[in-house]
């Protein structure tokens, strides 16, 4: 699908996991039927903990303790041995997590596929799973910077020493090491210290904003950072996001904004559609990828 002539963005799918979460006979149709229409990865959010609303009055977040979600890389696991497809967490909360353990995690997915995993992380805003899960709140963007450091050594190096202001590792490895050494780091955020993290360190990231001034916006300050920190912002990697709410041509508009600016990925959301059962949400993806395949 996304191999086409002209030059484009490789297309992937969000796995409506709030929509279908509960039942895993779904999640093995929905992703082999996703593969089998030509798309090239699947994307999977993350949230450990729900907050309940009554406990925690007035909430006015978009998931709460009802809410589905997977844990991603257990899932990775089962997805390896059903499909061919790229897995990406979009994204794991890694301040909330500890570091070592998230290298394990994602060497063990990254060797499952073959190499075919990206790692996205960011530092969410849920402080209520935040305090269950015995982690700081308040100073999750420092840490994940230190924790980006250590990742990186830990997928590249067989034994690791690191100090830093909140992680030490003396003498400290994982084995296996992961078929890429290092796994790509992608990473989420929508604020200016976002951005400027992104240029910094990220190998790409996750817009959450649509093409248009405000992404233009944001586009600059990674390029300056990048700059800055003496890297070619060419080299960074960016993936669009197409929530479709009901409308095909709408939503090939928009894979074709996110293909004029750039993107080297783009990932179709088909969850908040009112879509009812895995069949529907197949439907919609399967007609966008028949759109898109190149004509003969």
């Amino acid at each position: 699908m996304s191999d086409s002539t002209r030059p484009g963005p490789r297309i992937g799918a969000v796995f409506p996991q709030t929509e279908l979460g509960h039942d895993t006979s779904a999640i093995r149709a929905w992703a082999q039927e996703v593969e089998r229409a030509g798309y090239r990865h699947v994307l999977v959010y993350d949230h450990v903990l729900g907050a309940d609303p009554v406990v925690h009055a007035p909430w006015d977040r978009p998931y709460d303790v009802r809410t589905t979600f997977r844990e991603p890389f257990v899932l990775f696991g089962y997805l390896a041995a059903l499909t061919s497809l790229e897995l990406v967490t979009g994204v794991i909360i890694l301040p909330q997590r500890q570091t070592a353990l998230v290298a394990k995690q994602a060497a063990e997915v990254d060797l499952l596929t073959g190499g075919r995993f990206r790692l996205g992380v960011g530092i969410g805003w849920n402080q209520v799973e935040y305090q269950a899960l015995g982690k700081d709140f308040s100073n999750r963007g420092r840490r994940s910077e230190e924790q980006i450091a250590l990742l990186r050594r830990l997928f590249t190096e067989q034994s690791v020493s690191f100090k830093g202001a909140d992680e030490q590792v003396v003498g400290a490895g994982i084995s296996p090491l992961p078929v890429q050494r290092p796994v790509p780091i992608w990473l989420g955020g929508s604020s200016p210290r976002a951005y400027q993290r992104i240029g910094r360190l990220a190998d790409g990231w996750f817009p959450q904003v649509a093409p248009g001034p405000a992404l233009d916006e944001a586009c600059g300050m990674v390029e300056q950072a990048a700059r800055e920190a003496g890297r070619n912002p060419a080299s960074i990697g960016l993936e669009g996001r197409v929530n479709y709410a009901g409308d095909l041509d709408a939503a090939l508009a928009s894979i074709e904004d996110w293909r004029a600016i750039g993107a080297t990925h783009v990932t179709i959301n088909t969850m908040g559609a009112g879509l009812s059962g895995v069949d529907n949400h197949l439907a919609v993806l399967r007609d966008v990828a028949s759109s898109l395949a190149p004509r003969p």
